[in-house]
């Protein structure tokens, strides 16, 4: 698997752990609906990351088209998440906008 392509599959597993993560820690919150878009977007980026994930592993051939949608996820995800200073929020977004230019960087 040539480097980038591993680096992504990487940054998707890593960012999915993230996110779930975040998602499970926002609802314990003593109000989660002020989380609402953090919480709604991060079930999407670990539903992408995965996906992603298991495309790069079993080389799809819409590899690309895969993960340049995983990118736009954890890129949305970032931006939701990161306004939050709760620790795992901001951890998530790190890794969001991590996982973001790497599965850009397979196309580059």
């Amino acid at each position: 698997m040539p480097n980038e392509l591993l680096a992504c599959y990487q940054a998707c597993i890593d960012t999915l752990r993230a996110s779930n993560e975040c998602y499970d820690a926002c609802l314990l919150e003593t109000n989660p609906a002020e989380l609402k878009e953090c919480i709604r977007l991060t079930r999407e980026c670990a539903d992408m990351c995965a996906f992603a994930a298991q495309a790069i592993s079993r080389k799809s051939p819409y590899v690309e088209q895969i993960c340049a949608l995983c990118a736009q996820i954890c890129e949305a995800c970032g931006h939701a998440c990161g306004p939050h200073q709760h620790d795992y929020c901001q951890r998530c977004a790190k890794q969001c906008f991590q996982c973001a230019e790497a599965c850009r960087a397979i196309f580059a």
